[in-house]
């Protein structure tokens, strides 16, 4: 009976953290939406739904102290539990990321980009679709999965070294533009720590299967 309840609990934990992944999802999707229309109103929505991802953060964390106090969990169980503790400050820290892009969309709100707005879509698609893979990695513990989506991790870099040095040149060739390519360089920098912090959860997944910490 015991083992049937924590069986439950432990379901309940994992299905609060597919909720926050998807909320999570969400803001990304919606973030990156509002930088591209410049719309300030989406922006918005995205720095408010961060506080119920901080909430439900809160949740889970409190579920998984609860459950290692009151069940004294195996070794294995253990590992679950703590593995589920980092992915949801790694996910916590994604949704951060994605409402400080948000905050940089309202202040450049009444800004003409100074160069067309393609390659951060794409670096912010390429991050998504890592968070939405390393979540079904979670779903079904494939460490393959995990490792691959690990290893996608470069081409969000190459992008991100890509804008940096358009933007450059568009710098030298055009002083004034410093302001706001400063802007995107820093929201590119957040898109690329999201993805460095879909990798950790990847990592996580790993040693939650295997029970050895992955080195690329």
């Amino acid at each position: 009976m015991m083992r049937y309840n924590f069986d439950k609990e432990l379901e309940s934990l994992h299905l609060n953290l597919l909720q926050m992944a998807g909320l999570v999802e969400e803001s990304i999707e919606s973030t990156i939406e509002a930088l591209k229309k410049h719309d300030v109103e989406l922006a918005k929505k995205v720095a408010q739904g961060d506080n119920i991802i901080d909430k439900l953060e809160k949740k889970i964390e409190k579920q998984c102290i609860d459950l290692i106090a009151r069940q004294q969990p195996l070794a294995k169980d253990l590992r679950t539990i703590s593995s589920v503790l980092k992915i949801i400050t790694d996910l916590e820290r994604i949704a951060d990321q994605s409402a400080d892009i948000a905050s940089y969309t309202i202040k450049m709100a009444r800004e003409k980009y100074i160069k067309p707005i393609k390659d951060i879509p794409k670096m912010a698609e390429c991050t998504k679709n890592m968070v939405n893979r390393v979540i079904d990695a979670y779903i079904k513990q494939d460490i393959e999965e995990a490792k691959a989506v690990i290893a996608s991790d470069d081409e969000v870099d190459d992008l991100f070294a890509k804008i940096v040095q358009e933007l450059t040149v568009i710098v030298k060739n055009n002083p004034q533009t410093v302001e706001q390519a400063i802007n995107l360089v820093v929201i590119a920098k957040y898109l690329e720590r999201m993805a460095d912090h879909t990798t950790n959860i990847g990592e996580w997944i790993i040693y939650n299967v295997t029970g050895e910490h992955y080195k690329v």
